[in-house]
């Protein structure tokens, strides 16, 4: 997987549909049961008119039409409301089993780790929880249930045909030849075009949302051109995609539509030859009923044939998600850490595909330290924070807290011991409260507001129902400072042993950044707080300083004993001061 989330195969496909189907089993068999009854009473019509037939050529009378008449109203009726049944029953399990599908994909979604999010983009995600979520529910409640019954009414009806004669039954499966070659053609190009236009259409909602996402930063740096450039060719590819789709189906349905009648026409040309000997009249005239009868199943099926390859296409994007590679559970007993000592040791990092970005880092962060980490940009600050975090993995090298490597221990258990807060930052819909106790949901409001005025956010008070106001819209829209004071209340609320702060005050003015550090670092008292920061004021209030470049740890010491060096860290002290 590089740069996309993986695409489910068949087998793991066919396997998680029965999955689904075992998990409401009993409404599935009730469904197909109700069909198959409903398909049986809908083949009475033409056998019956075709007893009318021959019963008016031996000359019976009206009162024996008459019945006849009647038995195929009788037999219609039962076929309405056993069919009326059946789709009900088959929009039910439907709409269950779509909801299972979107509580799974939750779960997994939420379980992706945040490096496999990061590189695969919030585009292709959020098009498979949408657009292809939505599309499986179309086919569960809609095309689902109507190919299900058309597919037993076809069945039967051809069955019917060969009970009345096996020649006419031949006549007519040799006459849906066409139509069987015609579907298989499509079928085998059919899913690979709708992947590819689903994987184009995850590529033009990643570029639209990185450029909605960025137009100041587009604008201030006049990069329109090439963000529209970017944008049209991937409108052109979504465009390219579609058109290879449409073009499948335009071969397909003119071939079925000149199929239908090749059955019909075969069975009247032979009934004709044989309907004074071997077989009766009625006889023909139901078989060629039947056959024509057969056209509004097959149409139904052919109908959705499309949807149900676009939807087969989107399932297995969604089965995808099963497929990125999460860390092991650790084997044997649950490790626990012995303290909260983090040390990394002869760390080696690179991203996919590239050269190494951290070198040989050795570093041990004291409980209850604070530390900061400084250098230039590239140098590898904010990866390191992300491997000390457990977010990424180390190449080579280990980072363990307690003795116990980060990456191995469970999520739960790491959030107790780690929390890293970055620039970016989340408001939930919903109100202030409920953004709160995402990491604290049993802390009472006098919780919530203390946490609130460590990082500063007084403006909390000015809304009209306080921690009962909405945000997002119809409420209160947080600007970039009051959404990452809101982040750094949850950091409070959940109360970590190490906190490593990337950049997570940079929105903040340089008054409120430094007074919500202070806080922080007041109320992690005890706590070990890494802070990798631009602002060198941050450094000097820490205990030690560790300098990064080019990938390596250049220095490490206290802010006094560095500036006394005369290396990096002094000339960035220099420097930030204007020397």
């Amino acid at each position: 997987m590089t740069g996309s989330l993986p695409v489910a195969e068949r087998g793991l496909v066919r396997r998680a549909a029965l999955r689904l189907i075992r998990l409401d089993g009993r409404a599935f068999a009730a469904m197909i049961a109700l069909n198959a009854l409903a398909a049986v009473a809908g083949l009475a019509g033409p056998w019956l008119l075709g007893r009318i037939i021959d019963a008016v050529k031996s000359g019976a009378g009206a009162a024996a039409v008459d019945r006849l008449a009647l038995a195929i109203l009788a037999a219609a009726l039962v076929q309405l409301v056993l069919s009326r049944y059946a789709s009900h029953l088959g929009h039910r399990f439907g709409e269950r089993t779509l909801a299972r599908i979107r509580e799974r994909f939750t779960e997994r979604a939420l379980d992706l780790p945040v490096s496999v999010v990061e590189r695969a983009g919030t585009g292709d995600l959020t098009t498979r929880g949408t657009a292809d979520v939505a599309a499986v529910g179309a086919t569960l409640r809609d095309a689902g249930p109507d190919v299900l019954i058309a597919a037993v009414q076809a069945a039967f009806i051809l069955a019917a045909v060969f009970v009345l004669d096996p020649r006419l039954g031949a006549c007519g499966v040799l006459g849906l030849l066409g139509i069987w070659f015609a579907a298989r053609w499509y079928l085998r190009r059919a899913v690979p075009a709708y992947l590819a236009e689903g994987a184009a259409n995850s590529a033009l909602a990643e570029q639209l949302a990185a450029t909605t996402a960025g137009a100041r930063t587009v604008a201030a740096l006049r990069l329109e051109h090439r963000r529209i450039t970017a944008c049209q060719a991937a409108i052109g590819e979504c465009r390219r995609t579609r058109v290879r789709t449409l073009f499948l189906r335009s071969v397909l349905f003119p071939v079925v539509d000149v199929s239908y009648a090749i059955p019909v026409a075969g069975v009247l040309l032979v009934g004709g030859f044989m309907a004074n000997g071997s077989m009766t009249l009625g006889t023909v005239v139901a078989a060629a009923l039947y056959l024509r009868q057969l056209g509004q199943p097959l149409d139904t099926i052919l109908l959705h044939l499309e949807g149900m390859q676009s939807s087969g296409a989107s399932f297995a994007r969604v089965e995808g998600l099963a497929l990125v590679p999460r860390p092991a559970p650790a084997a044997g007993p649950e490790l626990v850490p012995d303290g909260d000592r983090l040390v990394a040791a002869g760390v080696h990092y690179a991203y996919e595909g590239g050269p190494d970005v951290l070198r040989g880092v050795d570093l041990t962060v004291r409980p209850g330290e604070r530390l900061a980490i400084v250098g230039p940009s590239g140098a590898g600050k904010t990866t390191l924070g992300r491997l000390l975090a457990g977010v990424d993995v180390p190449r080579t090298g280990s980072v363990t807290v307690g003795g116990v490597p980060v990456a191995a221990l469970d999520p739960g258990r790491l959030r107790e011991r780690v929390v890293l807060v970055t620039q970016e930052h989340h408001v939930f819909l919903g109100t202030v409260r409920d953004n709160l106790r995402i990491a604290a949901p049993s802390a009472t409001d006098a919780e919530l507001r203390a946490a609130l005025a460590t990082v500063g956010a007084d403006w909390i008070d000015d809304l009209p129902d306080g921690l009962g106001a909405d945000l997002g819209p119809g409420g209160h829209r947080p600007d970039g400072a009051q959404a990452q004071q809101l982040a750094l209340a949850r950091v409070v609320l959940a109360d970590p042993h190490t906190l490593i702060l990337d950049e997570a005050t940079a929105l903040l003015d340089p008054r409120t950044a430094r007074h919500t550090e202070r806080a922080l670092a007041a109320v992690l008292d005890g706590r070990t707080v890494i802070a990798i920061a631009h602002r060198l004021q941050t450094a000097h209030d820490a205990d030690r300083v560790a300098v990064m470049q080019d990938g390596r740890l250049t220095e490490l010491g206290t802010h006094h004993d560095l500036v006394a060096a005369g290396g990096t860290y002094a000339e960035l002290w220099r420097s930030w001061h204007g020397d």
